[in-house]
């Protein structure tokens, strides 16, 4: 009894209360015959109030999450294009930016070549000059060893003449004075004239001989300022060459692949050599390469290399499967599972968007699966490169067969509801090796290149 007395007096001090803020109401109904009306107490009052109240609050929070939910909706859709946009607009100026530096190699290669030409002609002039000044040298000292001959034979000669005379003379008793001038005379003359011809020869050898000296000496300029002007091609091809591989580097290993077994990869399947950027062979014989042709090749060698790169880009999944507008709602690591199972790890990324989103192929391959499975739904499998395979989950529509070929950006299916889900979204995975690796990885390395 004490505690039903205690209730009874908490109720009436509530109910006193609620007379205080919420007294009484009577509402009136009136019509032609009679007037009633309905008694409103402070209690029933108090329970509209309160029922109002929640439905108000209940409203204001449901428009609330309604309208961030469209916000975040939209500015996923919006970060989504412009991120689209910069990666088009990236790719596009690697490329054209690809294309300006093989114009530049091509242009400096022909250059270098006409450069090469040039020297090897300057070089057979000079190497003829130093012939010719050899051959004067050889002249010149012919020449003079005839005249030391002559001029012994005229000595010799000269006492023979002597000793007749003399002999002569013993025998006739006569002293020619005036035949002795006379040979004497006949003698110098001689001599003068072969002095004059050895002489004229010695001052044209000696004017050739400059001349060659002066030619060797401007063909030496020139064969300077053209080793001068090649080194400054080298250089800013072996800048641009470095500027254009760092990024490819860091793209690779960002995506934890060694460039080096990738490009070994690409490269015994790209084999075959010639056309512009063959290296540089300028003897049969084996003779050394000079440190130009050295350069060259390792700069064609470079080249060769970035060539590879971006053939081995194309073969891995560098790109994104959906280009539509789009929401990231799940990634790759462990999460709670939807279905109500408890925490499982994801093996790939989710990308959430409307029926019918076309999904388009991340790098050149195979299609080596293109059927249902119980948990993808509709499945498509692609082989790529370098052991690495990219499936795609939950399609509404598959649009590639087994043994299809595809290339980087073919549309192979739309985006759908199958299997193992929840909503419509595309599930993405990337494995190498047949080990699921976060496709991330290969979509943010893209973003510093593409």
């Amino acid at each position: 009894m004490d505690a039903f007395n205690v209730l009874k007096r908490f109720a009436y001090r509530i109910h006193l209360q609620l007379e205080r803020h919420l007294p009484e109401q009577r509402l009136y109904l009136k019509s032609d015959t009679e007037t009633r009306f309905i008694r409103l107490k402070s209690g029933t009052q108090a329970v509209a109030l309160i029922g109002g109240t929640l439905a108000l609050a209940w409203t204001i929070v449901a428009t609330a999450i309604i309208m961030m939910d469209t916000i975040s909706a939209g500015s996923a859709r919006e970060q989504s294009a412009r991120q689209q946009a910069v990666f088009e607009s990236r790719l596009s100026a690697l490329s054209g930016d690809r294309d300006l530096r093989a114009e530049e190699a091509l242009r400096a290669q022909e250059r270098f070549n006409a450069a090469l030409t040039q020297v090897s002609e300057m070089q057979e002039r000079l190497l003829a000059s130093e012939d010719r000044r050899r051959e004067l040298e050889t002249g010149i000292e012919a020449i003079q060893t005839t005249l030391r001959v002559a001029i012994k034979e005229r000595d010799a000669a000269r006492g023979e003449a002597e000793r007749a005379v003399l002999a002569l003379n013993e025998q006739s008793g006569v002293k020619t004075e005036m035949g002795r001038a006379q040979d004497t005379l006949a003698t110098l003359e001689y001599l003068t004239g072969a002095l004059g011809q050895t002489a004229t020869q010695r001052d044209l050898m000696v004017g050739e001989a400059a001349a060659a000296k002066e030619e060797t000496a401007a063909i030496a300029q020139e064969k300077r300022a053209l080793e001068l002007r090649n080194d400054a091609i080298f250089a800013r091809l072996e800048e641009a060459v470095t500027v254009s591989m760092e990024p490819l580097d860091t793209m690779f290993r960002a995506a934890g692949m060694s460039p080096d077994d990738l490009l070994d990869t690409v490269r015994k399947g790209y084999s075959g050599q010639g056309g512009p950027l063959t290296p540089i062979s300028m003897s049969s014989s084996g003779a050394t390469l000079t440190p130009d042709e050295v350069r060259a090749n390792a700069i064609l060698a470079e080249m060769d290399r970035m060539n590879l790169y971006r053939l081995a880009a194309f073969k891995a999944p560098f790109a994104m499967p959906v280009k539509g507008a789009f929401r990231w709602t799940s990634g790759f690591g462990y999460r709670k599972d939807p279905k109500g199972y408890g925490n499982r790890m994801h093996e790939g990324t989710d990308m959430a968007g409307a029926v019918g989103t076309p999904i388009y192929a991340t790098a050149d391959g195979v299609v080596v699966y293109a059927n249902w499975d119980n948990g993808y739904g509709r499945l498509v499998k692609i082989q790529h490169e370098f052991g690495i395979e990219t499936r795609y989950a939950h399609m509404s529509k598959i649009r590639v067969e087994v043994g299809q070929r595809v290339s980087r950006g073919d549309q192979i299916g739309d985006m759908g509801n199958t299997g193992r889900s929840t909503g419509t979204h595309l599930h993405y995975e990337v494995r190498i090796g047949g080990k699921a690796i976060n496709p991330m990885t290969f979509i943010k390395a893209a973003k510093n290149v593409f």
